[in-house]
């Protein structure tokens, strides 16, 4: 079965906001570097992205190569090109239809999460605030990973908001980023 993979980006105070990031030009890209070079490998570990509409659409903008309005530095082009190529699957109840290789979900989301998971392939891969909450409610989620930024943000939503009940995680990986950041990948204790 293809595990499912969530990763996201948080401050030590629990801010899951992706503007939440410093506004020192020199600081922000050295953060930025450091955060997309390790997405890339994230990403890389899976063959399919699974994205809620807000994920998709920001994502869309940001890295939809034949679409893009603006230049990005060159050091994101391996994020951009990897996000680019890989099929995309959209949890909606909203788009009546998707573009940049991906396929809407419709029906009930643990029964279509589980059908992709049963399909042949390298992982899956999440992102986002609002659909890993259902998915972790659903007890969907096989990897957590939490990229920790010395930061401390002070408002914005925070990771998990309301979720009701508890996951216990246990550490299965550690990796200090040249930007100062952490990435923790958790599995769930089942």
């Amino acid at each position: 079965m293809r595990p499912l993979l969530y990763s996201i980006n948080v401050t030590l105070d629990g801010c899951v906001d992706h503007s939440a990031i410093p506004s020192d030009p020199t600081l922000q890209q050295m953060m930025l570097r450091a955060t997309h070079l390790h997405a890339t490998e994230t990403i890389g570990r899976a063959d399919a992205l699974l994205f809620g509409r807000v994920t998709y659409q920001m994502m869309e903008a940001a890295w939809r190569l034949e679409t893009r309005t603006m230049t990005p530095p060159d050091w994101t082009e391996p994020f951009a090109r990897t996000i680019d190529a890989m099929k995309k699957y959209v949890v909606s109840s909203t788009l009546g239809q998707v573009g940049w290789n991906a396929e809407l979900l419709s029906g009930n989301l643990s029964e279509a999460v589980q059908q992709l998971k049963q399909q042949p392939g390298k992982a899956l891969f999440t992102g986002g605030v609002k659909l890993p909450m259902a998915l972790a409610e659903l007890g969907l989620i096989d990897e957590y990973e939490f990229v920790v930024q010395p930061r401390l943000a002070g408002h914005g939503p925070t990771l998990f908001a309301g979720l009701s009940k508890y996951i216990e995680l246990k550490l299965v990986d550690r990796k200090e980023l040249s930007s100062g950041a952490v990435a923790l990948r958790y599995e769930p204790r089942r």
